[in-house]
């Protein structure tokens, strides 16, 4: 050592499995830069002389046997940027001087039993990225100087003493990915900057706050990885927060909170399983208590022990919440392995420790492991848990370092606080057994809840609660029913025979046979991965079912009965957080029903396609079979393909009924002469309503109504808005002549700019103009066969297509019969308007030609409300 002295030095003496203690003289090498002694045997405390290498930049010395107090000579290390001292034995306080060492980045300490509080000084270390605070048993609360480490990528902090902590203020920390403050014992609000941490993936506040949900986190929260929050176990009250714009949630834990409210839309619209809904935080039997006892092999097949018979628990997977298929009892596990996308949830004889029966597995959870048995009778039981450490050894390979330390209650009561399996058997590789009697079950659920988790293991996944397996026995004479003779027994069952083969009979009859087993056997066996929404949702959301909002409904009939054998609706709804939903009301009365509801929900939510409905979930109450779907607005194909579309005829579109908002938009009014033109409809043969000069020919002779005629009433208005001019009222040279006429002459003249406005002089497009004047002669066509539709007339003003050339000209035509109809009635509406009379107003809006079935007296003396009675003849039947 006396030779390397002069040298520069990374010592690195990871896992070499060293005892004894850390010798004083490495002091010796004043170049020492890193010293890491991580998982090895030594024992004793830190000599005092490791803080006079002022060249140490890391001190590792995690997963040891290292005790006493913190020597405060290590403050004198000003290089100091990593000092790990996680999984040992300190005691004491933080020494002050620690204050001094600025250029900390990495400080760990946890699974230590160190006392006083958190100190003020922690606010020095302003280059610190990681703080590990966890299981220290230090007093809080967080000191409000935390605030000034803005660098801070990795906080945690856990099971402090004391109570009245707040939130710390983190605002600043936009830099934070890893976020971990448990069992602190804090009051007030989660502050909504937390949104602010852009790059944050884990968040665990679990067991930690008495505090008031907010219903919204600020953001946006946009991290690329997924996304892991747990606020279990906590007093959170109000509304699960709404952070819909985490599109990569791994996992969500909000159990055992008094949250209240609907589980947001975002949840049920996600593509994973966020909240299981099998078990509740209050579990109902759904039948007659009947159980009295349980036995389960955590973690294992099923065994006998001792005579009995010890049910199968050996499932895999992660977080989730479990029943057997005997009914006979279920678990809730909660928690993740941070660090690794992998953890065992299911724990072996790995080290070949000598241990049999059901001690040969175990069941273990990352944080929380809760066992319930399920619709027990009322009365006293005697629980007895068994438990064998078989996932540590006693050699000194690297997984066998690390302690598991959890707490126990049964019933919401604790039992065992820090309860530690090797300590409790004397070793690991031992079975024991914790008797618990005299335990009361009120309701129809037994509660077995293991809770905490071990500090600092160094093996991913080999920590929190572990058990094996699981007894309980009543402390009642079970009543089996006896006492009754042979006679009554025989008696009984044959009456009891005839009445359910009557009762049988009677539901085949009906239709209704084995529909709801069926229901409950399937639903059982599917692991539906979808959400659930109460009845009470569903009809809020439908107002109670209305029938205003049905959007379909299928039928089927069994015809040769004349029996209505099965229905379903479809109505639309709305949730109470504005968003829109689809539901379908199944029949719960038919075998049909049953068999739908079960393939339907077991089928959909397997699947993900962009071109599958989306399922979000669905309720089972009652008599009620419901499926909750994604609204589509379109409706279905078939609406699309074949559904009529009724169609308005206005009948008096010009000038004056077409009205213009502030942004001059305009907007058609007066609907009094409008008629319904059905699609099957060709024409509708009614009598005329309109305005001279703005009515199509065909129905100004013949009273030949059809959706053309508005084109060519549209026509007639966009070459008024080019010309500036009113069709009824242009006179060039004095002479009465109609606006229309006056554009033929032009075009066959070539001159048809003429008609532009004079009020733009030259500042308008010429191109523009001659497509609105072209189209606006294309829709005023004689023939109604040859104007455009009014879709396609749009298209040519949008210029999506090109505007076709007119084609009729007013030279090669013979008096027209629509000219002769406007001179007539022009003539006969300025002879009645020089009169004033209020007949004249009335002949202003229609026209008349020899050709009509009635006469001009008649016309003369009719009363607008003759008219308005006409104007709604089409029968609808």
């Amino acid at each position: 050592m006396t030779e390397m002295k002069h040298f520069s030095l990374d010592s690195d003496l990871t896992r070499n499995y060293i005892s004894g203690t850390i010798p004083p003289r490495l002091a010796q090498l004043p170049k020492l830069k890193i010293l890491s002694l991580i998982v090895n045997r030594l024992t004793g405390p830190i000599p005092p002389e490791i803080g006079n290498i002022a060249t140490l930049e890391e001190l590792v010395l995690e997963n040891n046997l290292l005790g006493g107090s913190l020597p405060p000579e290590l403050g004198n290390l000003k290089s100091l940027e990593r000092l790990l001292l996680s999984a040992n034995n300190f005691t004491g306080t933080i020494p002050d001087t620690f204050g001094n060492l600025k250029s900390l980045t990495d400080f760990r300490i946890d699974g230590n039993e160190l006392s006083g509080k958190i100190p003020e000084f922690i606010g020095n270390w302003t280059n610190m990225t990681t703080l590990n605070l966890q299981g220290t048993s230090m007093e809080g609360p967080i000191p409000s100087t935390i605030s000034l480490l803005k660098k801070l990528e990795n906080l945690r902090i856990s099971d402090l003493k004391g109570s009245g902590s707040t939130f710390p203020d983190l605002k600043d920390m936009t830099a934070m990915e890893k976020l971990i403050l448990r069992n602190c014992s804090m009051t007030g609000s989660i502050p909504e900057d937390l949104g602010k941490m852009t790059v944050l993936d884990t968040l665990g506040c679990n067991r930690t706050l008495d505090i008031i949900s907010p219903t919204t986190w600020t953001g946006p929260i946009v991290c690329e990885s997924d996304f892991s929050v747990d606020l279990s176990f906590n007093k959170l009250t109000g509304t699960i927060p709404g952070i819909s714009r985490l599109t990569k949630i791994k996992f969500m834990f909000l159990n055992n909170n008094f949250l209240t409210g609907e589980v947001p839309f975002w949840i049920l619209d996600s593509k994973k399983d966020l909240i299981p809904w099998c078990l509740n935080k209050d579990l109902v039997c759904t039948r007659k208590p009947q159980h009295h006892s349980l036995f389960i092999n955590c973690g294992g097949s099923s065994e006998t022990v001792g005579g009995n018979e010890y049910e199968d628990d050996a499932t895999t997977g992660g977080a989730a919440e479990f029943a057997s298929s005997s009914e006979r009892w279920g678990y809730s596990i909660t928690g993740a392995y941070i660090g690794t996308d992998n953890g065992a949830y299911r724990a072996t004889n790995s080290f070949g420790l000598n241990v049999t029966g059901f001690y040969q597995t175990a069941r273990l959870a990352p944080q929380s492991l809760k066992y319930y048995g399920l619709c027990m009778l009322e009365g006293s039981y005697k629980v007895q848990l068994h438990f064998a450490e078989i996932m540590f050894s006693n050699n000194q390979s690297f997984s066998s370092l690390g302690r598991r330390i959890f707490d126990i209650s049964i019933q919401g009561k604790v039992v065992e606080e820090s309860f530690n399996i090797s300590e409790e058997a004397k070793g690991v590789g031992i079975g024991i057994t914790k008797v618990y009697d005299g335990i009361i079950v009120n309701g129809s659920t037994l509660q077995i809840h293991l809770y905490h988790g071990t500090t600092a293991v160094p093996e991913r996944g080999v920590y929190g609660p572990l058990i094996s397996a699981i007894t309980v026995t009543p402390n009642f004479k079970v009543d089996n029913g006896g006492g009754l003779s042979v006679g009554a027994i025989t008696g009984i069952v044959v009456a009891s025979c005839v009445l359910a083969t009557l009762l049988l009979l009677v539901l085949w009859k009906k239709g209704c046979l084995g529909g709801q087993d069926l229901e409950d056997k399937e639903l059982r066996a599917l692991d539906l991965q979808t959400g659930y929404f109460s009845l009470r949702q569903i009809k809020h959301a439908t107002n109670n079912f209305d029938p205003a909002n049905k959007i379909g409904e299928r039928i089927w009939e069994a015809l040769f009965l004349n029996i209505l054998k099965f229905q379903s609706v479809l109505l639309q709804g709305i949730l109470s957080d504005g968003s829109v939903i689809a539901v379908k009301q199944l029949s719960a009365k038919s075998k049909q029903g049953n068999r739908e509801f079960v393939n339907e929900i077991g089928m959909i939510s397997a699947l993900q396609h962009p071109h599958l409905v989306k399922l979000y979930g669905c309720c089972i109450e009652g008599n009620q079979l419901l499926l909750v779907y994604e609204y589509l607005e379109n409706n279905s194909l078939a609406r699309a393909l074949f559904e009529s579309r009724l169609k308005i005829v206005h009948r008096d579109i010009k000038a004056t009924n077409v009205l213009l908002d502030k942004d001059l938009n305009a907007k058609i009014s007066d609907f009094g002469l409008a008629k319904l033109d059905e699609e099957e409809n060709t024409h509708i043969s009614t009598r005329i309503a309109g305005t001279i000069g703005y009515m199509a020919p065909e129905y100004a002779m013949r009273g030949y109504l059809t959706d053309k005629a508005d084109v060519y009433s549209f026509g007639v208005v966009a070459l008024e808005v080019v010309s500036g001019k009113s069709n009824t009222n242009y006179r060039p040279k004095e002479e009465f002549v109609y606006l229309l006429d006056w554009a033929y002459v032009l075009q066959e003249q070539g001159n048809l700019l003429e008609l532009v406005d004079p009020g733009l002089g030259s500042d308008y497009s010429k191109i523009e103009a001659m497509r609105m004047l072209n189209l606006a002669l294309l829709c005023t066509n004689p023939s109604p066969t040859l104007r455009p539709s009014m879709s396609s007339a749009v298209r040519m003003v949008e210029g999506q297509i090109p505007v076709q050339a007119p084609i009729v000209k007013r030279s090669g035509m013979n008096p027209d019969a629509r000219f002769k109809a406007f001179e007539l009635l022009s003539q006969d509406s300025q002879t009645h308007v020089s009169n004033g009379s209020q007949s004249s107003q009335i002949q202003k809006s229609i026209s008349i030609d020899s050709e009509f079935p009635f006469s001009t007296d008649e016309i003369t003396n009719s009363s607008s409300s003759k008219l308005l009675e006409d104007l709604y003849d089409v029968n609808f039947d």
